[in-house]
């Protein structure tokens, strides 16, 4: 795709990046095939081919509207779209460039400033420990979008206090503790049965990657840096194997600080080796197997299986749970079509576009039901605390993490 960038943007990193994504993209269209919101709503400028021409026309010195924003607001940054194109064309780093770019030229009305302002600044921060118990008190008053969040999930139980040579470290995360603290717990203790240690910087916070897709990109990169120096003395001192993300979400943006500050003198060095170290849980499997293969008793049920976007296009982890977890004599079943499909989850997506959002996640709980026909499944499982308690809000079939029910199977 040729392009001639105006002016301001000549010359500049973020120009730069835009135009050779830009000059990858031969206007194919095989990724509206596989976007969720091009599925949903069969306009070209909802998929990622017209989102491309959107960007590259406001890169080029056209004004944009805010029927450009609409348009960019409602991708889901699934990155189906990645996995698709012949091309390579990095779709996402393109939108995170369109998108803010947009934002400095476009005015959102109040209310929608208000609502993301909230959420970049509560979701991160310690106000949202309470904030969540206020709204667990006033569930029913809340908008339908908001109580989908509130869905009650098990206590963390104890976490293992024994001392082990192998060591990794361990991202909380910024909401996860409140909203699905066993998922941390379980994590810990699946490990520790493996013989690995589990430290917690306590100075880590938020990936970033609220703020940052919230167009807050410096807010979000000023916690990237806050993180890698929570985790740098660990690094040093070379006490880890990895870094460990049990949220995929989390996962494809730490493994992309690398990128994101390499034009930071002081962190770029710092962010790559990071990045190098971090690991999806799922990316352990294949050594914890023959740990762990004495150790756990699977129940002789069936579960089924949602891989989030974030682990199969952002990180290009496909078939890894499903293999290593059969290993371990458990049974899931992935959706027999659209596995490949967003269940409308997103980040803070299900909050600002409910709509698209609930189409997506009874899509998702559609296609994971036709894959058992006689008896539903055990439980749902997936690998990011989003997609959970999105698909949990529209089921009464139990929603958890993998390692959760892997937790539950372990002998005493």
């Amino acid at each position: 795709m040729q392009t001639q960038l105006a002016p301001e943007y000549q010359n500049t990193p973020e120009g730069q990046e835009a135009e050779a994504i830009l000059r990858k993209c031969v206007h194919c269209g095989f990724c509206t095939a596989t976007c969720p919101t091009y599925q949903l709503l069969g306009d070209e400028l909802d998929g990622p081919r017209g989102r491309i021409y959107l960007i590259k026309q406001v890169l080029e010195g056209q004004a944009p509207t805010r029927k450009t924003q609409l348009h960019l607001d409602r991708c889901l940054t699934c990155r189906n779209c990645e996995s698709t194109c012949p091309s390579g064309v990095e779709y996402g780093h393109l939108l995170d460039i369109g998108r803010r770019v947009v934002e400095d030229k476009v005015q959102r009305p109040l209310g929608e400033r208000s609502a993301r302002w909230a959420l970049k600044e509560v979701l991160p921060s310690p106000l949202f420990a309470p904030a969540m118990q206020l709204g667990r008190a006033v569930r029913g008053l809340l908008p339908e979008s908001l109580r989908d969040k509130l869905q009650p999930h098990p206590p963390a139980g104890s976490r293992p206090q024994r001392t082990h040579a192998r060591k990794v470290l361990l991202l909380q995360g910024c909401v996860q503790p409140t909203m699905a603290p066993n998922i941390n717990a379980a994590t810990a203790r699946v490990l520790d049965a493996a013989g690995i240690q589990t430290l917690v910087a306590r100075e880590a916070g938020c990936c970033g990657a609220v703020k940052f897709h919230l167009n807050d990109q410096e807010g979000g990169k000023a916690q990237m840096r806050a993180n890698i120096d929570a985790w740098w003395p660990y690094i040093e001192r070379g006490e880890v194997e990895a870094i460990v993300m049990n949220a995929s979400g989390c996962g494809v943006t730490v493994k992309e600080y690398g990128h994101l500050l390499r034009l930071d003198p002081q962190y770029a060095d710092k962010a790559a080796r990071v990045s190098s170290l971090t690991r999806d849980l799922s990316e352990l499997l294949p050594d914890l197997v023959p740990l762990l293969q004495d150790r756990v008793r699977p129940a002789g049920r069936a579960y089924a299986y949602h891989p989030p976007c974030t682990l199969q296009h952002g990180q290009k982890l496909r078939g890894g749970v499903e293999r290593h977890m059969a290993a371990l004599g458990f049974t899931l079943r992935s959706a027999r079509t659209e596995s490949h499909l967003c269940c409308g989850s997103a980040g803070t997506y299900s909050v600002l576009q409910p709509e698209l959002s609930h189409q997506l996640r009874d899509r998702k709980l559609g296609a994971l039901g036709q894959a058992f026909e006689d008896a539903p499944p055990a439980a749902i499982l997936s690998a990011n605390m989003g997609c959970i308690t999105h698909l949990q809000s529209g089921t009464e079939i139990p929603v958890k993490h993998w390692v959760e029910l892997l937790d539950e199977s372990l002998l005493a």
